[in-house]
């Protein structure tokens, strides 16, 4: 944990109908100084989405070599890079390399963050799975952040049900191509 970092806890009752996903959890995470709460939010949010035996939150900011959350197997090696916000090219590559998928969820316009990954080398870049959500949605989430946070998020059909300590938002889960 990074020096300066808060402490949030999020009691998470997860149901992803689309992925047959069904579990409680309580997380733990350290937000860093550096670190937006519109960022946490979303690395919360990505590491929910993608909930399966292995996941982890990486060191985050401190953390140059490893995404903000990533899956790793039995054996320690990395199955699933999972990158929060606005990777560059080059990260993506990499990370593309090393691990059979590749996820992006991002709060900002998806247009912005994709446009400086043109032209750029990207292994497999059409298999990458590049998710942003409704605009507000991640904003409206965050205006309910609080220190210790119940969560109570669905999936179904590509739509996100999300209820933070009483308060409730939805959003569409929309994909976006790498090029």
């Amino acid at each position: 944990m990074a020096t300066g970092s808060t402490i949030h806890t999020f009691t998470v009752q997860l149901a992803d109908v689309d992925r047959g996903v069904y579990d409680d959890f309580t997380l733990r995470v350290a937000r860093h100084p550096s670190e937006t709460d519109l960022y946490m939010m979303t690395r919360v949010l990505a590491y929910c989405l993608e909930y399966e035996e292995g996941i982890a939150f990486s060191e985050g900011v401190s953390s140059t070599n490893e995404p903000a959350v990533l899956v790793r197997d039995l054996t320690g090696t990395i199955t699933a890079w999972i990158e929060i916000g606005a990777p560059d090219a080059a990260r993506l590559h990499y990370g593309s390399k090393l691990a059979d998928r590749v996820a992006i969820y991002t709060h900002r316009d998806p247009v912005k963050v994709a446009a400086p990954w043109a032209g750029k080398k990207i292994h497999n870049a059409s298999e990458i799975v590049f998710r942003s959500f409704d605009p507000g949605f991640i904003e409206d989430a965050v205006a309910a952040l609080e220190r210790r946070n119940a969560v109570t998020l669905s999936v179904t059909e590509g739509q996100l049900y999300l209820e933070l300590n009483g308060t409730t938002v939805s959003s569409a889960l929309h994909s976006h191509d790498v090029e």
